[in-house]
């Protein structure tokens, strides 16, 4: 896993590369030569994967700026079953995998929230989940929620233009649907097939897959109707080992959880640390590194059941008018079930072994524990250290619809003018009665040590339990604590174009565009959580939960490729729903929680944080075409600027302060009415964003382009939120809270792109393309002082003041206090003390009292700069008339703001995430019946989070394959293979040791059956 392929790609690169560029020539030559056929008059048409790949070329040639795209291979075949699997085809794109598949799209190193996805030109709203413990707040689009048959295209726009929406930093990717007019007569598609995911832990691992498109025009191809729909069942399981760690601590550091100096002080007396001897290699003064806090064996489960629907009407009733309604349907449900085995460290009798620093990594780290203080047995609760049998559910529902209008008038005198109109809904919630993401916990107490040894790709979990105490005896297995997540995340977008288009017959003048486009975006983003946290050492004897609701399950067998000896062999899972049922009635986990509410009836807590968030924007847009001869070929310089104002007001839901009280010497508290109330702030900004292009033919089929543009990414919704929260405890200084920050300007960047193409023939091109982008407007956090809610204090009131006037300016706080005590009966409540004894209670807030400053901690744009640069290399080939073919992709990205990992986590540090190399090689054949393609992804290690400690995902490759037949015409069998060799993924912190998670990974297999027409 941890092994680079790098010198394999390259091999690989450079063999195809040379056979490729043996035949560039000859293409090359041949490209005007008649093609077998035409001498007779026939027409050639060309389809299948090579007409995809001609498509796409054809998109890249003839675009403004750079360009790539991937296209239809025919109606309802799309060159992948994903589309986030296509888009890493293109050079430049990278994506992350959520349960085994596609979902986000990096660009040039830039992750998801800085890439604007639209639907046929129109911005469309996102709904992600996130974590599924805090309130979602993401901007990004989850591909996972589009199946690929219903797509005609994706385009992805690298740099910058004045006719797209704004949003996209690293690229405004564009997903076009087809329209029957665009087509006319009758064709359409239906495909079935079997999926077999060699994940599955248990159960049927083969789950359908059914598409269905058809396209239709009449009344002389006046009238055009389009429906296309998909429904898709998957079941697979991603198992992975997880490690959560301490901070990055130096050597000489002494903090909970870092490791053992030679002395410690004990009563008040230097004496020497027992724990000192039992490390090897410690650490130097100024090495860093870092401890596990816990580690677990997950088991998850995911079914997920995907249904995409479309429909198309157009209506034509003159050739220069066309009218379009169209519909787009999206349904993911993802159900994801697990099942874990794990370890906490307590950081007390440990002992441990290190690598060389400066950055320590771990070899080993394990703990030994006290006895239990009972006698164990299912009927009692009798302490002891505990090792963790838990479980989670987590599920939830994304929902997208769009119904949208379009009408196109091809005017007389070259002018087109165009209005376009959308309604588009997004939202995602749970779709069962505890919440979205849930968890229970159960224990079997007594273990004597545990440790982790992290010597190979797989931490390798292990643990030792008191004699007597038999793990596996199910009896044994106590509940403990738990938690019910309950988020919902809904983005509205309803939004209107206006575009208009002049094409200039002659001359140095091309055409001219201009427009408007208006942008109303509501969010609504709300989070609650019922939690009982007092229940680790056990919420009851084990003796409360039936034995027949566990069932023992293999680990080492859930890892095949990673899995180590000494590894936990085997442990208790539960049915999630039973055991939530159980220990309602048991405790009232629910009903009574520690923290938090549910809702009458059921788990469903009931949100404490709900923020509404509206943005609208109008950007009116001018562009300029001009055409001329350079190098006796066309030339083209295109200048275009876009003007944005956008508006914000943000509200969230907040518990509403009512007074204060002094309850010690230097503890006050907020005193919360038990309500809620919203809380608003606005914000604004506006930007101008030019673009320009220019492109060049020094030569015939060959390209040279050079961009300059602007581009903007909107922060994400939760420093955007409009709530302001204030901490409970204050202090004679004041207080401290949090709040969001509508006032921020979005994120920008000034990009320089410079591209050199060769179209050697029609489906053929080399291409190598430089980027640069300067970006700024960076969030950072800063404290605010400021008065929240009216609230007020006692200091500096006018009974502080009595007192000093009483008892001298040398009075203490104390002394303060029990003068108040003493001398103002009505805004007391004296609890204990008098006579001799002082007295003890809570001074209330009164009139007069001076406002509480409180410092509220804000997200702010910061005046951090970062730059950006990197190299793409494509090429694209078909080999004459053999119907092999290649396609080898390179990309390179380069950031001036990189991670520092021998800093520790007290140092603040700024880094880009995201950034890596990446490349793709695919061979393909296409001729008569038989297609097939094999295609090999690899992205080197990136930095995937910032922040007090880096995480890191390791390099990762995957080979996917492909093959079809056509047995009669329009009938075809075909087969698919992802992640054909089962690669392995992984994450770590600092040191490679510190691995954060490591997944073997599996191969999915597909076969079935479309036929077309």
């Amino acid at each position: 896993m941890r092994a680079s392929q790098q010198q394999w790609f390259a091999k690989f690169l450079a063999g195809s590369s040379a056979l490729a560029l043996m035949g560039m020539a000859q293409a090359a030559m041949a490209q005007e030569a008649p093609v077998d056929g035409e001498a007779g008059g026939d027409e050639i048409v060309v389809t299948g994967i090579r007409a995809s790949l001609e498509a796409s070329a054809n998109i890249k040639r003839e675009a403004q700026g750079v360009v790539d795209a991937i296209s239809a291979e025919d109606i309802g075949k799309f060159p992948d079953t994903n589309l986030a699997e296509s888009l890493q085809r293109i050079t430049g794109v990278s994506i992350d995998r959520s349960n085994g598949e596609g979902s986000l799209v990096t660009v040039r190193g830039f992750g998801p929230e800085f890439n604007l996805v639209t639907l046929n030109g129109r911005q469309m709203p996102t709904a992600l989940i996130g974590d599924g413990g805090s309130a979602p707040s993401s901007r990004s689009f989850d591909f996972a929620n589009l199946a690929s048959e219903g797509i005609a295209a994706v385009e992805v726009y690298k740099s910058g233009r004045a006719t797209n929406e704004s949003g996209g930093i690293g690229s405004t990717i564009n997903i076009r649907t087809p329209r029957p007019l665009d087509k006319p007569g009758t064709h359409g598609s239906l495909a079935v097939k079997g999926v077999y995911d060699s994940s599955r832990n248990e159960g049927n691992p083969v789950t359908p897959e059914i598409s269905g498109i058809v396209s239709s025009t009449f009344a002389d191809d006046r009238i055009g109707i389009m429906i296309a729909g998909s429904y898709q069942k998957r079941k697979a399981s991603v198992n992975t080992a997880n490690v959560g760690w301490r901070d990055g601590y130096l050597g000489n550091e002494n903090n909970w959880g870092s490791l053992a100096n030679p002395t410690r002080i004990v009563n008040g007396v230097e004496v020497p640390d027992p724990r000192y001897d039992n490390i090897t290699n410690r650490p130097g003064p100024t090495d860093v590194y870092q401890v596990p806090q816990n580690a677990s064996y997950d088991l998850n489960d995911i079914n997920r059941e995907r249904i995409n629907g479309q429909a198309v009407l157009q209506f034509r009733p003159t050739d220069d008018l066309t009218a379009t309604i169209d519909y787009v349907y999206s349904r993911n449900t993802v159900e994801t079930r697990n099942s874990n085995v794990g370890v906490w460290f307590n950081h007390e009798d440990t002992s441990s072994a290190w690598t060389d620093g400066p950055i320590a990594g771990p070899l080993f780290y394990s703990e030994i524990f006290g006895p239990p203080s009972g006698t164990p047995g299912p009927n009692a609760l009798y302490g002891g250290k505990d090792l963790s049998y838990s479980g989670a559910l987590t599920e939830n529902r994304g929902e997208n619809k769009s119904l949208g209008t379009n009408l196109k008038w091809d005017a007389p005198g070259g002018v087109t003018i165009e209005l376009d109109a959308h309604h588009s809904v997004s939202t995602v919630k749970p779709v069962n009665r505890f919440g979205s993401s849930m968890s229970l916990g159960n224990a079997v107490f007594g273990v004597r040590g545990q440790g982790i040894n992290f010597e190979n790709d797989l931490p390798v979990i292990s643990y030792e339990m008191y004699p007597g105490i038999d793990p596996l005896d199910v009896s044994l297995i106590t509940p403990t604590g738990n938690a019910f997540r309950n988020a919902y995340f809904r983005n509205r977008i309803n939004q209107v174009q206006f575009r208009g288009h002049y094409d200039h017959d002659a001359g140095f003048l091309d055409s001219i565009d201009f427009g408007v486009s208006y942008i109303d975006s509501k969010v609504r983003s709300a989070f609650g959580t019922i939690q009982n946290d007092d229940t680790w050492g056990g919420a009851g004897p084990a003796s409360d939960i039936p034995d027949d609701i566990f069932k023992l399950v293999t680990v080492p067998d859930k890892f095949p490729g990673l899995a180590q000896p000494g590894m936990i062999e085997s442990f208790y899972t539960f049915d999630f729903e039973r055991m939530a049922d159980l220990v309602e009635q048991n405790y009232q986990t629910c009903s009574n929680p520690l923290t938090g509410a549910a809702q009458p009836g059921t788990c469903l807590a009931v949100f404490n944080t709900d923020r509404r968030i509206t943005e609208r924007t109008i950007a009116p847009y001018l562009q300029v075409a001009t055409e001329f001869d350079l190098f006796q070929n066309p030339a083209h310089f295109v200048a275009g600027i876009r003007y944005e104002t956008t508006d914000i007001l943000s509200a969230a839901l907040v518990p509403a302060p009512a007074t204060t009280d002094w309850v010690g010497e230097n503890e006050f508290n907020v005193v919360f009415s038990g309500e809620s109330e919203f809380t608003r702030f606005k914000g604004s900004y506006d930007n101008w964003l030019p673009a320009f292009d220019l492109d060049v033919s020094p030569m015939e089929n060959v390209k040279l382009r050079a961009s300059y543009s602007h581009t903007i990414t909107r922060p994400d919704y939760a420093n955007m939120q409009g709530g302001r929260t204030l901490d409970t405890l204050f202090r004679v200084g004041g207080g401290t809270g949090a709040q969001g920050n509508p006032g921020l300007v979005p994120y920008k960047s000034k990009n320089i792109d410079l591209s050199a193409e060769w179209y050697y023939a029609p489906d053929s091109y080399v291409s190598v393309g430089y980027f640069h982008k300067d970006v700024s407007n960076f969030i950072s956090t800063t404290r605010v002082d400021t008065n929240a809610f009216g609230l007020t204090t006692p200091v500096n009131g006018p009974r502080w003041q009595a007192a000093i006037a009483a008892l001298g300016t040398g009075a203490t706080v104390g002394d303060i206090r029990q003068y108040i005590f003493e001398n103002f009966p009505d805004s007391v409540t004296i609890t204990g003390g008098g006579g001799n004894t002082p007295f003890t209670g809570v001074i209330h807030a009164a009139a007069g009292d001076p406002l509480v400053n409180f410092e509220v901690t804000q997200p702010v744009n910061s005046d951090q700069t970062a730059s950006l640069n990197g190299w793409e290399f494509a090429l694209q080939h078909s080999f004459w008339d053999t119907g092999f073919g290649v396609i080898l992709n390179y990309t390179i990205v380069n950031g001036s703001a990189t991670y520092d990992n021998t800093q520790p986590s007290s140092v603040t540090q700024f880094a880009l995430t995201g950034l890596s190399d990446s490349a793709n090689a695919v061979l393909y054949y296409d001729k008569g019946p038989i297609q097939a393609r094999v295609a090999w992804n690899w992205r080197d290690k990136f930095l995937s989070q910032t922040g007090a400690n880096p995480t890191y995902i390791e390099e990762y490759w995957q080979i996917d394959a492909s093959a079809s037949y056509e047995f009669m015409p329009g009938l075809t069998a075909f087969v698919e293979a992802i992640n054909l060799t089962g690669e392995s993924r992984r994450g770590h912190l600092r040191h490679t040791n510190n691995v954060t998670f490591a997944s073997p990974g599996f191969a999915r297999y597909a076969a079935g059956v479309r036929f077309s027409f």
